[in-house]
């Protein structure tokens, strides 16, 4: 892999994915998974030396968007057809439902504390609006927040004293204090993008941003206070999703929708998702 930093360059073959191509994220291992390789409902796996498989097969009707993986180990995967959010050991593969709630329109990004809280992003597209939702450990759903516009990529912050959540048709990026029982409060605006839209978005340890470009194929890295700080160019343009992963943390995985492949990057400091992992 090239080793200068922020030079993006293909980390998989092109097609090798469906454009559904979503939700990456690294197991303690340095495996890569993401949704739907080489057909809907699966979950694939990669890895470090790019050896692409099916994981899992998710059940009927189940597609997956964003995953995460709590600090026991064991794999969440936002399931937006079915209103779920699985829960996959990764032992034995067997899938269970973690949470079930009805009225989300669809959960679609995951964001998980250190305590194993999860939240979701849940957008209703046609409608241009979205919530947020939390997970407890317990599988207990919460209602978060509701009037807002298309919610989408979702993080928690290096010090877990903030959650972030973009809109990605206002393309707005939003910062919220979060309380150790997952209560949030102090809406307040980071950025608002002129133009293009947001989807995927992670944190790396010093709590700067990297915000997945919709449509300009970059990657865009935020101090903080909402700087842009540099901005990524990738090959396709439609990349929707970010993981850290790599031996030290500093490996970025970016899913590419248009060309159904993934790209990678190195950055100057580890995600906060593998962090975790430490």
């Amino acid at each position: 892999m090239n080793e200068e930093l922020f030079v993006a360059q293909e980390f998989t073959p092109l097609n090798g994915w469906t454009s559904g191509i979503e939700g990456p994220a690294c197991d303690a291992q340095g495996n890569l998974y993401a949704v739907n390789y080489e057909r809907q409902h699966t979950i694939g796996q990669v890895t470090p030396e790019g050896v692409e498989s099916v994981f899992v097969e998710l059940p009927t009707g189940s597609i997956g968007n964003g995953i995460r993986f709590n600090s026991e180990g064991f794999m969440f995967i936002a399931d937006y057809t079915n209103h779920n959010v699985l829960k996959v050991d990764m032992e034995t593969r067997e899938i269970s439902v973690h949470a079930h709630e009805p009225t989300m329109n669809q959960p679609n990004d995951l964001a998980i504390g250190a305590n194993d809280i999860l939240y979701a992003s849940d957008p209703n597209w046609g409608a241009s609006t979205g919530q947020i939702w939390r997970i407890d450990t317990d599988g207990n759903v919460t209602l978060l927040e509701t009037d807002m516009g298309t919610t989408n990529g979702i993080e928690v912050s290096p010090d877990e004293k903030m959650l972030y959540v973009n809109e990605s048709a206002q393309r707005n990026v939003w910062a919220y204090d979060l309380s150790p029982d997952g209560q949030i409060r102090n809406k307040r605006l980071r950025i608002q993008f002129p133009d293009f839209n947001m989807d995927g978005m992670r944190c790396d340890i010093d709590g700067n941003l990297y915000i997945t470009r919709h449509g300009k194929g970059t990657v865009a890295k935020l101090s903080p206070e909402g700087e842009v700080l540099l901005e990524v160019e990738l090959t396709g343009k439609l990349c929707s999703n970010i993981a850290f992963g790599g031996p030290d943390g500093c490996t970025c995985y970016v899913t590419m929708a248009d060309r159904g492949n993934i790209e990678v990057f190195r950055a100057d400091l580890p995600g906060r998702s593998w962090q975790l992992f430490q």
